[in-house]
Parts: structure tokens; sequence; C-alpha cells
């Protein structure tokens, strides 16, 4: 798989948890552009596969991106699973949280060797 194919699958997938959709696409794009700096129309050229290359320095700054952007979700998950532990009084499988700090600690460490 081609370093421009791998790149246009982090950003289409940032802009799904963006929650992009045919209405605010531009938003979500200018969303990631600020949060990353990485230029609106360099991340719109991945998505719709007109960039055909990608500089390998470009490339680990889209990857560090999207790590960052899991690790964004992971976190909006950790902190729902312990609201949720909350109501329902400790009922909570405790393996799932244990799963899902598990997956964290993954990601960071990945993170750690992109940067």
């Amino acid at each position: 798989m081609s370093t421009a194919v791998e790149a246009q699958g982090y950003v289409k997938r940032m802009l799904e948890n963006e929650g992009s959709t045919w209405g605010n696409l531009s938003q979500a794009l200018a969303r990631i552009e600020r949060r990353y700096g990485i230029p609106y129309w360099t991340l719109n050229n991945l998505r719709t596969g007109r960039a055909k290359t990608v500089e390998a320095g470009l490339f680990q700054r889209l990857r560090g991106a999207y790590l960052d952007h899991c690790e964004r979700q992971i976190a909006r998950l950790q902190h729902e699973l312990e609201m949720e532990k909350e109501r329902a009084n400790n009922d909570l499988d405790a393996d799932l949280l244990a799963q899902v700090q598990s997956l964290a600690e993954k990601v960071k460490k990945a993170k750690g060797r992109v940067a």
C-alpha cells in the first residue's frame, strides 16, 4: 500500500470521527487543520485521492495527528465509561475499563514512536 493511500485513510478516519457529513465537511477539515497544523487543501486533496504521493515528513505528521485523534477518542470513551460506572453504582465490568486503559497505553506508545 502506498503512503498516499495510507494517508488518505488517516484523513478519512479522522473526518469520520469528527462527524463530518456532506454539509459540514469543510468545517471538519478546518478543525483538523487548526488542531494539527496540516493545511486544509492538503487534507482535502488526500481525502479525494488527488494526492498521488506524500512527502515523508507530511506522512509522519499525518500519522501523528491520527494517533492523537485516536487518543482523544479513547479519552472520551474512558470518560463516558467512568460516568456510566458512577451511574450504575460500580456495576460496570472492571475488565472493560482495563481494556480501554490498555488500548490508551498502546496508542500513547505508538504516538511516542512517531514523534
